[in-house]
This record gives structure tokens, sequence and C-alpha cells, in this order.
């Protein structure tokens, strides 16, 4: 066994050894001062840089894919901006070219028609070609029965695509249409539609054609729609039919404090008054009929020239009344084309 003061001399040069190695290693890995730091940053920068401008798409990817779960408000989408659980909101890849409003004039107790406007619609804005941003809403009057209290609510509560005018009692020709363009210049006063469109609840739209069509119309001063009468073609004389006409934002916010034209002229035929309103006004002068492409449904012996034969550029059908002519309608123009066969059903021809 070694002696103590052997022991005690090993002990200090193992720890002056460690010493050593530790002050090594310190050197061996100098402080690098602001300017080093500065000139190993510069190149990495430059190269961010570089690829920022050379690759500027990847960088949109990463945007895209971090606010895919903010959806644009859609047909479906309720007050607060998020999706009901049964529906499937269409998420736009880039900037919509305008955003329409469709308001559908209906009544509250026909909730079997709106089901199928949800589906005729729905099916319409899941196309990612679609390239406005629609938002169709259900416009009735106040709710008047028990019943309606209960079951409104829970179709509010399910699809969120519901107005309801407390300013107006239902009716037909008593001034529901300046009820709804007013209510609507204060609803979305804080997020403005390019164009707002009253509806009726017996008309097909094809939203890619309509869309088409409304992409080239001005923003401001417009008026578009359907000619009346029936045999004009000139959209400067008359008015827009009922079935379904579109204002620019602009007129909508005009008409909603328009009294010195509207005071007096709200009771009546109400697509005449509209038209009737924008002529007293100086208003409207962007004027724009789609006719043929917007007409009635095909009679076998039609009662005046707004009715004819389905076309292949339809933008809208009117008057219809019924199943069977929403089924003729949709079956023409082939809206059931994506459906898969399938062991859960089977259709004869």
């Amino acid at each position: 066994m070694p002696a103590p003061s052997n022991l005690l001399k090993s002990m200090a040069s193992d720890a002056k050894q460690q010493a050593a190695m530790r002050k090594q290693a310190v050197h061996g890995f100098p402080r690098l001062s602001s300017t080093s730091k500065a000139l190993i940053l510069l190149p990495v920068l430059l190269l961010a840089f570089i690829y920022l401008i050379v690759y500027p798409k990847e960088f949109e990817l990463q945007a895209l894919m971090s606010s895919c779960g903010q959806p644009p408000a859609g047909i479906y989408t309720t007050a607060n901006g998020s999706a009901p659980f049964s529906t499937t909101v269409h998420a736009y890849a880039r900037k919509p070219d305008f955003r329409l409003l469709i308001g559908i004039l209906t009544r509250a107790d026909f909730y079997e028609r709106r089901h199928l406007l949800r589906m005729v619609y729905g099916l319409q804005l899941a196309s990612p070609d679609l390239a406005a941003q629609i938002d169709v809403r259900f416009v009735f009057c106040r709710l008047y029965k028990d019943d309606q209290r209960v079951l409104i609510p829970l179709e509010i509560l399910t699809h969120g695509d519901i107005i309801v005018l407390d300013g107006c009692e239902e009716n037909l020709n008593g001034g529901k249409t300046h009820t709804f363009f007013t209510a609507v210049a204060s609803l979305y006063a804080d997020a403005p539609y390019d164009y707002v469109m009253k509806a009726d609840d017996d008309i097909m739209f094809r939203l890619p054609e309509l869309v088409a069509s409304l992409g080239a119309m001005p923003r401001q001063d417009m008026y578009y729609g359907a000619t009346i009468p029936c045999g004009s073609m000139d959209p400067s004389k008359g008015y827009m039919s009922g079935m379904g006409y579109a204002l620019s934002w602009d007129l909508v916010e005009w008409l909603a404090g328009a009294e010195e034209v509207t005071k007096g002229r709200i009771v009546g035929t109400e697509d005449k008054m509209t038209g009737e309103w924008l002529r007293l006004g100086g208003k409207g002068k962007n004027r724009f009929n789609a006719k043929p492409a917007m007409y009635d449904y095909p009679l076998p012996v039609p009662v005046d020239s707004c009715s004819h034969a389905f076309v292949p550029d339809t933008i809208a059908v009117h008057r219809l009344k019924d199943n069977p002519r929403w089924a003729h309608a949709l079956g023409y123009f082939n809206f059931t084309a994506g459906l898969k066969s399938s062991k859960f059903y089977k259709f004869d021809a």
C-alpha cells in the first residue's frame, strides 16, 4: 500500500491534469465575437431570402395548410363562422372573385322546399371550381305559430342559413322585399357583399353559370336579372323579373335610406316597385338582361315568351312549383352525375 504522502501527490497530479484538460477544452472552442457571428449568419439569411424569392409557392402552401381549419362563410356556415356537423363547406384555395348573397324569400312552413334547395345548392357549392363566395339564406317574416317557434330554431341550430325579418308580417306584396334589402344593409354593414340577390323559392340557379355571368358585371350601380315584360330584351325599360335579380351593394345601401323614393311605394307588385325606386332615384344605370338564359319552366303550351325549352347555357329555371318539375330540371342538367354505384341502393331505369 503506497505511503499517504505519495497518495496525496498522485491525487494532486490527477487534479492538475483534469484542470488542464478543461482549460484546453475551453480554449479549443473560443467565444465568437459579434463580427464573427454576423459573418456566419449573413450567408444563412441570404440563402433564406433566395429561397423565398425562388420558391414563394412553398410559403403559400404552408399558409394555406395552417388556415385550412377556418372555412369562409358559405351556404351552411353559422353566424359565428363554424360549420355544422351535417354539412360540407367548401374551403377556397384562393380569394374569391366576388361575394354574393342570395336571399330566398320563402315562408316558414315550407320545410320540404328548404330541404330540397339545400341539397341543390350544397352540391354546387362543394365544387372546388366555383370562383365566387356565395351565401344562400332563407328569408321570412316574423314567426306567428307555436310549432314554428320550435322547428325554425332547430333549423337554425343545424344549418345557420335563416334570416327572420322582425319588421314584417308574412306577405306577398306587402313590403317584404323592401324589408329584406333594408335588413341586409344593416346586418352585413361590417362585411358587405359585392352583390345581393333576391330570389323566389321556386327557382333553380346553376351557380357556375351565374358566377360566370355576374363576374363580368360592374361592382357599382348594377341591376341584373331577366327583363319584364317577357317579350322585351331591353333592360333599360321595365324592370327585372322577381324570379331572381341582383343589386350591387351600393344600391342596397342606398335603398335602405332612400325614403324620398320608397315612401308610399312599398306596398304593391314588389319587383315592379324595385324598378320604380331605381328609376325615380336615377340609380341602376348599369342594367343587364340575362335572358334567354333565365326563363320559366317549359310548359307544353307556353303562356308567354318567358317560358321556353331547356337550353345548355341556362343560368336559372323558374316556376318549379312541384317535385316533378324539380326532378325534370335537375335530371336534364344531370345533377346526380356524381352518384357512384353501391350495394346499398339500386335504381331501375
